[in-house]
């Protein structure tokens, strides 16, 4: 059979039996000060994890929303999954309460999840793979918010990126997936938490303000820009026309984004969104995803506040790159 070993099981079995006796560990925090970043940047987790999303920004280049793509079994659960999530957030209406923001109710919405979480993955990820359950189950429970300040961020949407890479590494996601993984699974989850955020009124965590990117996301952008690369008449100055962006969001994620913005806040576009109305003056968007992926380590990946918060296991480890 075309693409099979000489023992007849495909490469994607040989992975998915080389964890058969792996020991699986729940992740943990390992950056506790400022010096460990270091211990960070030399690690296979941050190889692996950058390896990860530069692959998808690979994969989605030129490419629509709405282009036609694989959806498997594995992909439709996840979808399945946040479905859940987000009757869950239905189900858990906005309580009374003085402040006008972090709404209690979202630890209740939480609640479900820290109780669930095992159990819905255990819904996409086969038997014979159920001891990596806790393990991946960490990384979907870190990707919604925090409880105690109710907020969210960009640490929580980097949780997310390493659940899908780990499904990945698992052998449950492909890499003839990775058209999905953005376009249904990714999407699908921004749209939950876009909800939660509107819902609940989280705050958003760390956010830089005028100066940050986003208050809440970043890969979309980086992702979306790739979309984009050699649009034969949108270019990056388009994206502050709200018309364009109104007529174009549902095929580009990066104006997906930009509607999002142009929803939940006031006033000219170049006072509460600085740094992506400089972006906009970019010539082209080949240009801005390779700023994107530079201003992402810098911003996001390598600022010890956001990296803190990150968990390590047997899937992404904190041991060296290629130890």
């Amino acid at each position: 059979m075309a693409g099979s070993s000489e023992s007849g099981s495909s490469p994607e079995e040989e992975m998915r039996m080389s964890f058969t006796n792996h020991t699986f560990i729940v992740p943990k925090k390992e950056i506790n000060m400022f010096t460990d970043m270091a211990k960070w940047k030399r690690s296979q987790a941050y190889a692996d994890y950058v390896g990860f999303i530069v692959a998808l920004n690979e994969s989605v280049k030129g490419k629509k929303l709405t282009c036609d793509y694989k959806t498997s079994k594995p992909v439709e659960k996840l979808t399945v999954l946040l479905n859940t999530l987000d009757r869950w957030i239905d189900e858990t209406p906005p309580v009374d309460q003085p402040s006008r923001f972090g709404n209690k109710a979202y630890r209740t919405w939480y609640g479900k999840l820290e109780k669930e979480a095992e159990n819905l993955l255990s819904t996409v990820i086969p038997k014979e793979l159920r001891a990596a359950v806790p393990e991946v189950a960490v990384y979907l429970k870190e990707s919604v918010g925090n409880p105690t300040r109710i907020d969210y961020g960009t640490g929580h949407e980097a949780a997310f990126a390493a659940f899908l890479c780990c499904l990945c590494k698992i052998g449950v996601l492909k890499v003839d997936d990775q058209l999905a993984i953005v376009f249904c699974i990714f999407d699908r989850y921004l749209q939950v938490m876009r909800k939660l955020q509107k819902t609940y009124r989280m705050e958003p965590a760390g956010s830089q303000g005028v100066w940050g990117l986003d208050d809440f996301q970043f890969l979309p952008f980086f992702w979306g820009s790739s979309q984009l690369i050699d649009h034969p008449t949108l270019t990056p100055v388009h994206f502050v026309d709200e018309k364009i962006v109104n007529e174009h969001h549902k095929e580009y994620m990066f104006l997906e984004c930009i509607k999002f913005i142009n929803e939940m806040k006031t006033g000219p576009f170049a006072e509460h969104s600085n740094q992506l109305w400089n972006i906009s003056a970019v010539p082209a968007w080949s240009k801005v995803n390779q700023g994107l992926i530079r201003m992402y380590k810098a911003d996001c990946l390598e600022k010890f506040p956001v990296i803190q918060h990150f968990k390590f296991g047997s899937l992404l480890t904190i041991n060296a790159e290629g130890s």
